[in-house]
């Protein structure tokens, strides 16, 4: 019995190194939402700029559309930015952003210097809209059916191969 005492710290300890070395392949950028395949949750941000309307829940009907998560003080939202604005450009899908948690002035002059992709923008300062959608952080891009269904959710910067092997197909499907 004092064998087994002893033994148990050790067999625990074999389990769990076990556990963290099977899951060291995993990819820490796919984190699982709740929301994936569910309506878009209640969100109102104002705009932020002028002359172009904020974001809102109702906005995420009637054709699908790409909501990008960003901040000026984010330096891999700064990365994918030409991704995004490619992504507006050329593939006929409209791309809204929500600017998270970040100082109106800062956002506007981010969005001055590197051009400005976004159909429509959201100004979510305190972050409450991004508690909604359930953001972990920044850059954060959600693919969203015309029903104003959640179908994706990318967290951290979107890249080249991201587009080409995830988003891009998914957003051809769902078109059809």
């Amino acid at each position: 019995m004092s064998r087994l005492f002893f033994l148990l710290p050790l067999l625990l300890f074999a389990a769990m190194a076990s556990y963290f070395f099977v899951r060291l392949g995993d990819d820490a950028s796919v984190v699982p939402s709740a929301l994936i395949d569910k309506p878009v949750p209640q969100i109102d941000a104002p705009p932020l700029v002028e002359g172009k309307p904020g974001v809102s829940t109702a906005d995420f009907t009637g054709e699908v559309k790409v909501l990008n998560i960003w901040a000026s003080w984010c330096v891999p939202c700064r990365a994918e930015h030409p991704l995004v604005t490619r992504l507006a450009q050329t593939e006929g899908v409209p791309v809204y952003g929500l600017n998270w948690k970040d100082k109106k002035q800062d956002a506007v002059a981010w969005l001055n210097e590197l051009g400005d992709p976004y159909g429509q923008i959201g100004f979510d300062e305190s972050g409450r809209n991004g508690i909604e959608l359930g953001v972990y952080g920044v850059p954060e891009t959600y693919v969203i059916d015309k029903d104003g269904r959640i179908r994706y959710k990318r967290v951290g910067p979107l890249t080249p191969s991201i587009m080409k092997d995830e988003v891009l197909p998914l957003l051809r499907d769902l078109k059809q």
